[in-house]
């Protein structure tokens, strides 16, 4: 008997340990991959490749990392809404192209593609510390920039850019207009147990019921659990069902946290919707989905408004 139980503990304190060594040894290739297998890491097209208008934008992070971006413009004059995409975690900004190239033609849009630092032609390397401060002085060029409807400016991520977009939507309240996540996990902290599923014994976000010994060594746990409940602004949750990357419930767990604390919350199923193709899959259900809540949350400013008031003041005196 004791010689069973010491097995036990023994088989379980190796799990422990291999779990750790995998941890810390693979956990940025697992989290951050910048240059997807056979490819390399510059851009394989530009947006003139699809006959976009874009400009070339370099921007300095406040650490000091040099970060490239496209801003991708409808119109030259366009002051429709302009979106601040937050890509996945795998390849780079000239990989969403295609999808930004219908984004705006459904959308009547402007889009603005930040490469995170270590991927594309950014420099440095991807933590979360890191793409926090790129995610943010992305998000500062746009609202100092003359050329756009600022009060317009929408964050839009999906899967590791959902996290990164309701951070900086959380912390900037009056820059961001509104928010939307697409197959988002709640925390690398729960993805750790999906991807390796012993390890959900030992790591887990705040709603785990695990011990979370390990947690300690996650480097870059992205709690979007513990962050959507503080945003102010709407969201719209877009959740792929037959995501084989991070479990549908995520988002479901995402858009019950944040709908407790927000009404302006709206929640869409995609049924044959994949990690990556449910902006595909979904069809025109997809895109008039993101088009409505634009249109409800995310309203031209008239500018005739005020000059009337002012006639109908003056006309009561």
């Amino acid at each position: 008997m004791v010689t069973y139980v010491s097995a036990l503990l023994y088989g379980v304190g190796g799990l422990v340990v291999a779990g750790m060594a995998l941890l810390v040894a693979l956990q940025e290739k697992l989290v951050y991959v910048p240059v997807l297998p056979g490819l390399t890491k510059s851009y394989p097209i530009t947006p003139a490749r699809l006959r976009l208008t874009y400009e070339d934008v370099w921007l300095l992070s406040s650490d000091g990392v040099r970060l490239h971006a496209w801003f991708i413009k409808l119109l030259p004059n366009c002051r429709g809404p302009t979106l601040l995409f937050f890509q996945e975690n795998a390849g780079n900004i000239a990989h969403r192209l295609e999808m930004v190239r219908i984004m705006i033609q459904r959308l009547q849009c402007n889009v603005f593609m930040l490469s995170y630092r270590g991927y594309g032609a950014s420099e440095g390397y991807p933590s979360q510390h890191g793409i926090t401060k790129d995610a943010q002085v992305a998000l500062d060029h746009l609202y100092q920039r003359t050329d756009i409807d600022t009060s317009r400016i929408v964050v839009f991520g999906r899967s590791l850019g959902g996290a990164v977009g309701t951070v900086v939507t959380k912390n900037n309240p009056d820059k961001v207009a509104a928010l939307i996540v697409e197959n988002t996990f709640t925390s690398i902290l729960d993805m750790a147990g999906v991807l390796l599923p012993f390890l959900k014994w030992f790591i887990g976000g705040s709603s785990s019921k695990g011990p979370k010994v390990l947690n300690f060594l996650v480097r870059s746990p992205w709690s979007t659990i513990d962050v959507i409940g503080e945003v102010k602004q709407p969201i719209l949750f877009l959740s792929g069902l037959q995501d084989e990357m991070i479990p549908p419930s995520h988002m479901q767990m995402l858009y019950a946290k944040a709908a407790a604390h927000n009404r302006q919350c709206v929640f869409a199923e995609f049924p044959t919707g994949m990690h990556m193709d449910t902006w595909l899959a979904g069809g025109d259900h997809y895109w008039r989905t993101i088009q409505e809540f634009l249109q409800q949350h995310v309203q031209e400013k008239k500018d005739d408004e005020s000059s009337n008031n002012d006639i109908a003041i003056e006309s009561s005196l």
